[in-house]
């Protein structure tokens, strides 16, 4: 995955003026501090002092939750201090989004996030409890991975067409980790591109759809990759399509939609950590560079790779945040053009 750098300010006038805001709340925060006594780098300066909570807004057993348990050990061995995994999941990751946005921004309550939380929920619901770029800090990406489509053993398809033309004939149900997400929106584009008849069945988080699809309650499923590995190896689960333009090291027998002629069928989902807003510059550069080579460990990759996953860093903080932006737009055009909605 190729970033493209951030855009500067357009003009001198632009920059001075920001310049200038940025020297007036730096002297009222050197003004406040000092009159309690305390620097205000002296945090920066120690951070870490104690654990740090990586925040997932999903159920254990999907994607988000499998990357976070995966980087969670070595980010601890690198920053020194534990880094616990918790699980806040509800409302398509927003709750434990909005929990993070609502925390003290000193570095020590972060998230595990992707795409369904920061780009594809903004452009799905009619209103969200936190925005993603005023009330976040987006410190860096981590990794990525396509969308996978499946179905139960028993449904009489064997390749994505010929899901499509059963689909004409009778309803197919395809479950998602819950609405307003990003697999929610590939079952939108899967149903658009072929005007087949497919329902949605979102259920909360991946691993009860997944389990639900793998006990034959569902007929097939959309989801990321390493929350339907598993059901594939075993045999529960007949992967039909990875939704990305080239295969999948994990499932290289399974062939893209692009090869079994659906090019508009195109789903990846990345995960990136956030914090709150008004994180300090150095505790942000703290974490980026831990994160950065947490992913770049040799035991870390071959585990995210093993799972379907790739590693997914950013050169800066702002290389991120302006892939972030360009994605909200991206998901912005799909979500208008299905008329997917959440709420």
């Amino acid at each position: 995955m190729t970033y493209r750098k951030a855009t500067p300010p357009a003009t001198d006038i632009g920059q001075d003026r920001l310049r200038r805001r940025s020297l007036l709340g730096a002297g009222a925060l050197v003004a406040g501090t000092a009159a309690l006594g305390i620097s205000p780098h002296a945090h920066a300066q120690t951070f870490p002092s104690r654990a740090i909570s990586l925040v997932v807004g999903f159920p254990p057993g999907g994607s988000n939750d499998i990357v976070a348990r995966i980087l969670a050990p070595r980010l601890g061995e690198l920053l020194g201090v534990p880094v616990v995994v918790v699980n806040k999941p509800g409302s398509n990751a927003l709750i434990g989004t909005d929990f993070v946005a609502r925390s003290a921004p000193d570095g020590y309550t972060i998230t595990l996030a992707s795409a369904s939380p920061l780009v594809i929920s903004p452009n799905t619901y009619s209103k969200m409890p936190f925005d993603p770029i005023k009330d976040l800090t987006g410190i860096t990406s981590v990794a990525a991975t396509p969308e996978l489509i499946a179905v139960h053993p028993s449904v009489p398809a064997n390749t994505l067409q010929e899901l499509v033309a059963l689909s004409r004939t009778r309803e197919i149900s395809l479950s998602s980790s819950g609405n307003g997400g990003l697999p929610h929106l590939a079952i939108e584009l899967l149903r658009t591109a072929t005007s087949g008849r497919f329902l949605h069945v979102p259920y909360r988080g991946a691993g009860p759809a997944v389990t639900d699809t793998a006990g034959g309650h569902v007929n097939g499923v959309i989801m990321d990759l390493p929350a339907l590995l598993g059901m594939v190896k075993e045999g529960k689960l007949r992967p039909l399509a990875i939704t990305n333009k080239e295969r999948s090291p994990a499932l290289p027998q399974t062939p893209t939609s692009v090869e079994q002629g659906i090019p508009s069928l195109l789903a990846f989902n990345w995960f990136a950590v956030m914090g709150p807003a008004g994180l300090p510059r150095p505790v942000v550069e703290r974490l980026h560079k831990a994160l950065n080579e947490t992913i770049q460990t040799q035991q870390v990759r071959d585990a995210l790779v093993a799972n379907g996953i790739d590693p997914m860093g950013a050169a800066t903080p702002e290389t991120f945040n302006a892939f972030m932006r360009e994605e909200l737009q991206r998901w912005g055009v799909v979500a208008r053009a299905s008329g997917a909605r959440a709420d």
